[in-house]
């Protein structure tokens, strides 16, 4: 599997796979072949970022990423792996720490691990983290690899029925057939849950029953709940060797914050799920934030001093990964979606993905100020987002179900990825690599995402802010005085427009009409069209009048009066004639149009037409 120089590649990749081998102590072992090993990679290694440290496909480790810690265990500057194994196919879960490609040590777990996490317990020196690994009811604590302290969680009430039950079952006042019964009704409508004991007696068969009853009925019925996530929180600094807390995620819909010396619980929150992802930021003692996934689909805002939920994001899908980027949460649905919330639950962006999402983590390259979000995919990729722009593509031989990056051995940047058949890949950014949007795929241009320069704040915006506030009510007052002039005005110009019957829409019930004009040439004959309507639902109109209006001195038309033939409801019926123009001085003047009824003076409507300019005179 590991790599060897051979006589048949060219010299120069000779050269430079000696060189990565001296470069490359850390791992203590030769780098493997990337052409066979990583089949999707691109070919010339010299425009990838990523160098191809080491692949094990028969490395037995399944796990996913809140189980990947990488931290300095023994102080020496040597990052070590820190990997909850899950034991597939009816193996124990181990705890297993890696250094380079090998495993250092291993010890089994009682049960499958929920999640791994390091921190400083004290300010004490030397400076070690501690190991925290969550399994069952149980946080393990590890100093220097060795067992240094259990927390357990604090039982809960049972279900004061059930506690009944059992009590009758010793007495042998019940049978276990009757047993079962109750306690599956018990299942179904209480709101307290079962204990570990009832749930494995209702798996039983009917010949295994009474020996369990008999087995267990003398014991005291215990409801203990379980671990499902967990996280770190800086006690009171902000720095990275600063003392943090464990905040564990339970079964039974809690948050536990607990202190980091004494182990006690320092607070406790309630939540309307059970937390499934947790990401927190701040100081417990002086202000901190927590977002927590929850199995409903929803993810909820907690505070310091807050006993419930402060903000509510409902998700149209199930999260699969939640990852806070500085002050933005990137959460992962199973609609193969990203999406991008603010902390008060405000939506910034949403990117579909090609396949289903199965892993997310962070990515932080300090030394660039670069936070991205990772997110690896059922089609072998994993993607890197900035925002919603796409950094980068690491195609990998099989689906990567655990992701994790950070200061390995003593590289700085290392990406280590756990596939879906226990595989182990890692590779190390480049010293010269550098992200660029785009690099991965097209994607929307980076002039969306920029933002708008507000101008500042002028002494001349300041004085004006100042005088609204002192005579805000004088200029209420004007403004609406001013407002009620123009509505005035505006409804006399109305009145006196039907009065005259200036309008092209007619005004009277008895004769609706509708009349437009179009002017259509470039001089000095125009032809003017008129598009006259009737718009009653059910009755024609008859005896109507067409009148024009105009400076003889400037225009000749060879009918100034004509009559209109019957119209038809709903129909529009074109009325042409022909307008020469008489003037060769480039002049322009007003056509009226009068629609009249035989026997009346007053015009049912008209129409103002503003004649163009004769282009053809103007020319010669």
């Amino acid at each position: 599997m590991f790599y060897t120089p051979s006589s048949k590649l060219p010299t120069h990749l000779i050269l430079r796979n000696q060189l990565r081998q001296v470069f490359f102590p850390f791992l203590g072992i030769h780098l493997p072949r990337p052409p066979q090993l990583f089949p999707s990679s691109p070919s010339s290694e010299a425009s990838s970022k990523w160098l191809d440290a080491h692949y094990d496909p028969m490395a037995n480790i399944h796990t996913f990423s809140a189980c990947l810690q990488l931290a300095d265990l023994h102080g020496d500057g040597e990052y070590k792996l820190v990997v909850g194994d899950l034991g597939p196919g009816g193996q124990q879960p181990r705890l297993k720490v890696l250094k380079g490609p090998t495993v250092l040590s291993e010890s089994p777990l009682p049960a499958l691990p929920a999640a791994a996490a390091t921190f400083f317990m004290e300010q004490h020196e030397p400076r070690t983290p501690a190991l925290a690994l969550a399994s069952g009811p149980c946080v393990y604590v590890y100093k220097n690899l060795r067992p240094y302290f259990k927390f357990s969680l604090p039982q809960l009430p049972p279900n004061p029925l059930e506690q009944d039950l059992w009590n009758q079952a010793k007495e042998d006042r019940i049978d276990p057939l009757t047993l079962k019964e109750m306690l599956e009704g018990i299942r179904e409508k209480a709101e307290v849950p079962l204990s570990v004991q009832s749930l494995r007696f209702l798996q039983l068969e009917l010949s295994e029953m009474e020996a369990f009853v008999n087995q267990h009925k003398s014991k005291s019925i215990r409801r203990q709940t379980v671990i499902t996530t967990m996280t770190t929180l800086k006690k009171n600094l902000a720095d990275e060797d600063a003392v943090s807390c464990l905040v564990l995620g339970t079964e039974n819909k809690e948050l536990l914050v607990l202190d980091p010396e004494a182990f006690t619980v320092l607070a406790k929150m309630s939540l309307p799920s059970v937390p499934v992802f947790l990401e927190v930021s701040g100081q417990f003692d002086v202000e901190f934030r927590l977002a927590a996934a929850c199995r409903n689909g929803n993810i909820y805002m907690l505070r310091r001093d807050s006993k419930r939920p402060k903000y509510c994001i409902e998700l149209s899908a199930q999260p699969v990964g939640l990852v806070r980027v500085h002050k933005v949460l990137v959460v992962g649905s199973n609609q193969d979606s990203l999406h991008s919330f603010t902390h008060k639950g405000k939506r910034l962006w949403t990117v579909q993905m090609p396949a289903a999402i199965l892993t997310m983590n962070l990515l932080e390259q300090r030394s660039r100020g670069l936070q991205a979000v990772m997110a690896g995919l059922a089609n072998g990729e994993v993607r890197i987002y900035r925002d919603k722009a796409l950094l980068s593509i690491v195609r990998t031989p099989d689906a990567v179900t655990s992701l994790c990056f950070g200061r390995y051995g003593r590289e700085d940047h290392t990406l280590i990825m756990t596939t879906r058949g226990g595989g182990l890949i890692i590779k190390i950014l480049k010293r010269t690599a550098v992200f660029v949007e785009g690099g991965g795929e097209a994607g929307p241009p980076p002039a969306q995402a920029m933002k708008l320069n507000m101008p500042r704040k002028t002494r001349l915006y300041v004085d004006q802010t100042l005088r609204e506030r002192e005579a805000g009510t004088a200029m209420h007052r004007a403004f609406q005085a001013d407002l009620y002039l123009l509505r005035l005005r505006a409804a006399r110009a109305y009145a006196q427009a039907l009065e005259s019957s200036l309008s092209p829409v007619s005004a009277t019930a008895r004769e609706p009409l509708k009349l437009h004009a179009v002017v259509q040439g470039l001089g000095p004959t125009f032809k003017l069209t008129l598009h006259l309507q009737n718009t009653s639902t059910a009755r024609p109109i008859l005896g109507l009048l067409v009148c024009f209006l105009y400076n003889e001195g400037l225009y000749a038309l060879p009918r100034a009066f004509f009559k209109v033939p019957l119209l038809v409801p709903g129909l529009n019926y074109p009325l042409e004639t022909f307008v020469e123009s008489l003037s060769d001085k480039g002049i322009s003047d007003i056509i009226k149009v009068l629609v009249l009824r035989e026997g009346q003076s007053a015009p049912l409507l008209s129409a103002h037409i503003n004649m163009p300019v004769s282009e053809g005179l103007a020319a010669a």
